[in-house]
């Protein structure tokens, strides 16, 4: 795991205090699972036993089993989640002892493509077509090997959000930007009143500066391109300093870079700390205010603690969330990360079919949405999430026009460390974006 990798998992824990807390005693109200429908019968019978290995938080694999207790009393089916500290060094370990489970579920599609020669196509396991008609797109490409899907998502998370403070907005006449021009708009009256600069966008992250620069370049390499576009780049096949991601960087130099859009331009940018959300409460330009940050859900983490504490209490005063609009002519794109489950071989049956199954369906995350979770189904039940705000969020997800797992954590480490590196000499102006990309891209074997 990479340290935008691991950093992304210790404050997806650190949110589950931040966000969900108002959950807490008010469990979602759903029925018990029905009886699985039958798995094929060509598969041998099962023991009745299903063990399943990932990598959740204690709030995450205490939600995840009461589902899948659920079902599997409903199915005469004892299944056992077990959650691994360090999963894709863990994992590893098990299968060298001959201790592999049924299913598992890696954090990082990378990681299960690695181990493909180990796990099933799922198309051997149960009849793909039925979760993949509900995903959002995007989704079901993520564990394809030579042609064949080995994984699926169970649960999601998402950056492609845009937090701002409802009280400033109200005092200054502003309005939630429903698209990209109202977005353009809204951007050039908060320069022309002179209350603030419109974007906070610190990208300092200690030795992992210029992750948060990375996440914008994803985000309209997705909008503009599409995933097809996207997953090549991911892979090396388009390259950076190819027209399509050279686009991207283009709208992130308008969005940021332009004067008096952050305060204190790229320079400042690249110094001021991601964890910073100071000014999107502060008052006044003369004191750094900003209207919107751009970041993952995690960052309520790091928000002042009294505005913490309202979001607790489902009070939305100072602080609420909105997707970020897609470019005019580009189409709405998701961008974060996620658990995809596979099958190991030698363990399919008719038991671990019927599992499969339903960790596939939009139903398995009726109780984790309570711990932060989101489900990466379009039709997901919205009226289960707990808070508003966490509604929202899986409100965008479910209308996403696709979904792109976060590129840079995908590619190879050489590769990612340069576009950390090189983007943050971009955006403080000791590099061309064509310097940039060139450095980049001979990273490359």
């Amino acid at each position: 795991m990479n340290k935008k990798s691991l950093l992304w998992s210790v404050m997806s824990l650190l949110v589950l205090a931040s966000l969900l807390l108002s959950a807490c005693g008010t469990p979602a109200t759903t029925e018990a699972p029905a009886a699985a429908t039958d798995a094929p019968a060509a598969l041998p019978a099962g023991d009745g036993k299903v063990t399943i290995f990932g990598g959740y938080g204690e709030a995450q694999a205490t939600a995840f089993q009461k589902a899948l207790t659920e079902f599997g009393q409903a199915n005469g089916i004892e299944i056992t989640f077990t959650s691994l500290a360090s999963f894709d060094t863990d994992i590893k370990v098990k299968i060298e002892a001959g201790q592999e489970p049924d299913i598992a579920m890696w954090p990082q599609p990378g990681g299960l493509k690695n181990l493909a020669d180990l796990l099933v196509p799922l198309d051997e396991v149960i009849d793909i077509s039925i979760p993949q008609s509900t995903l959002v797109p995007g989704w079901d490409t993520l564990a394809v090997v030579d042609g064949k899907i080995y994984g699926l998502p169970v649960s999601a998370n998402m950056k492609t959000l845009v937090f701002y403070n409802p009280s400033a907005f109200e005092a200054n006449g502003y309005t939630v930007p429903a698209n990209d021009a109202e977005l353009v708009a809204l951007e050039e009256k908060i320069k022309a009143d002179g209350t603030g600069y419109p974007w906070c966008a610190g990208i300092e992250s200690g030795g992992a500066t210029g992750w948060p620069f990375t996440d914008w370049v994803e985000q309209y390499v997705l909008d503009y391109n599409g995933s097809e576009v996207y997953t090549k780049w991911v892979s090396g096949e388009v390259d950076f300093a190819s027209p399509e991601v050279t686009k991207a960087a283009e709208e992130v130099s308008k969005r940021l870079l332009a004067e008096g859009q952050v305060n204190g331009g790229g320079i400042s940018m690249a110094t001021d700390s991601f964890q910073d959300t100071a000014p999107l409460f502060a008052e006044g330009k003369d004191n750094g205010q900003c209207f919107m940050l751009r970041q993952g859900s995690f960052i309520t983490a790091f928000m002042p603690e009294d505005i913490q504490a309202e979001v607790q209490a489902g009070d939305y005063t100072h602080l609420d969330v909105f997707p970020l609009p897609a470019p005019e002519g580009a189409q709405a794109g998701v961008i974060g990360g996620g658990d995809i489950a596979a099958v190991f071989e030698g363990h399919v049956d008719q038991d671990v079919a019927k599992v499969v199954a339903y960790i596939f369906s939009p139903d398995v995350l009726k109780y984790q949405v309570a711990t932060g979770d989101i489900s990466p189904h379009k039709t997901f039940d919205l009226s289960l999430y707990p808070n508003e705000m966490q509604r929202k969020i899986g409100e965008a997800m479910a209308n996403a026009a696709v979904f792109g797992f976060d590129g840079s954590d995908q590619m190879l480490a050489e590769v990612n460390a340069e576009f950390w590196a090189a983007g943050t000499d971009f955006v403080a102006g000791r590099a061309t974006w064509a310097e940039a990309a060139e450095r980049i891209d001979s990273k490359y074997p």
